[in-house]
């Protein structure tokens, strides 16, 4: 069994709600149809109902299971209006009322009022517009102040690593690192149901180079750790030295938990991450599944606007068990 259908499977069971605020784009229709075949949760499509179900009907897909929720409803709209301004007093009611009429901002803020379990969105919007709007409704996790992204990636003799970032954060300084290493191991804690082992990554391994680079990654295990001092945060490292025990035993002298065994990997910029992700996939024959979005209170995914609907079951899966 994959770990995709080992995802599919547990989602079955919690049957959570998933919004996907992009109606219009049939990739989403089509996907929220298969994940109502499969029971993998709830779909829930919000906009104007008369235009959501003549899409559904065009592509001749029936609407049951799926939720759709009038985004026109009055009295819906002031509650979600109420409650933008509750989470942001200084914006007048007027600009919190012309806001909450767009698309992201309205699921966003379904799932933060609770009234749905997760977001997915981005067949039809950037992903600057997707973290946007989910920084503005839903918010962050304690003590994280940065989105991020992480790939799962599963290799050839079926081990899985996380591997982060590869798709937000450009040139991450030691903060930012910090908070997508700690999102990243959540995010393997829950889906995985095991510990993180944590490895910040660098072309240098406990030394072996100076380099600001490299204090910049030594600062972010720091960091990390402060904020998350029940997880295990290491490096810098190599990447050998990160996933090889016997590397790890020639060029670590001092004791560690990680080195040699890290199943979390936090790369030091998007180069090297987006550059790594893509050589496993396509040269180590692993599949890759993602990216998807962390690091907010409520789980929140992007989707590649090329993405085929297979891919956006994936996300809305993976997705749904991180609420």
């Amino acid at each position: 069994m994959s770990i995709l259908d080992n995802f599919i499977t547990r989602a079955t069971t919690l049957k959570r709600s998933i919004v996907f605020p992009e109606f219009w784009d049939n990739r989403i229709l089509e996907a929220a149809a298969v994940i109502c075949e499969k029971s993998i949760a709830r779909p829930v499509l919000p906009g104007n109902p008369e235009e959501i179900r003549k899409g559904l009907s065009l592509s001749g897909i029936s609407s049951d299971g799926i939720e759709i929720i009038d985004s026109t409803n009055l009295q819906l709209i002031d509650e979600l209006t109420h409650l933008y301004q509750k989470q942001r007093p200084n914006v007048s009611e007027k600009v919190a009322a012309r806001l909450v009429k767009k698309p992201l901002i309205f699921a966003g803020l379904l799932v933060a009022s609770g009234k749905i379990d997760a977001m997915v969105a981005g067949a039809a919007s950037t992903t600057a517009e997707v973290i946007q709007a989910a920084a503005l409704t839903v918010g962050y996790q304690s003590g994280i102040k940065n989105s991020s992204s992480f790939f799962i990636m599963e290799m050839a003799d079926s081990r899985v690593f996380f591997y982060a970032d590869c798709a937000v954060n450009i040139s991450p300084d030691s903060n930012t690192l910090a908070d997508v290493a700690v999102s990243t191991a959540r995010s393997y804690r829950k889906l995985m149901n095991k510990e993180p082992l944590v490895a910040f990554l660098s072309f240098s391994s406990k030394g072996s180079a100076s380099h600001p680079d490299v204090d910049k990654v030594k600062r972010a295990v720091e960091i990390a750790r402060a904020i998350d001092p029940d997880t295990v945060y290491d490096g810098e490292f190599q990447v050998d030295t990160a996933v090889s025990e016997s590397v790890a035993q020639k060029k670590i002298k001092e004791p560690s938990k990680v080195a040699g065994r890290a199943n979390v990997l936090i790369f030091p910029d998007l180069d090297a991450g987006n550059i790594a992700y893509k050589i496993t996939q396509y040269l180590a024959g692993a599949k890759a599944y993602g990216p998807i979005l962390q690091g907010f209170a409520k789980p929140v995914s992007d989707l590649s606007r090329g993405a085929k609907v297979s891919d956006i079951v994936a996300v809305a899966t993976i997705t749904s068990l991180l609420s």
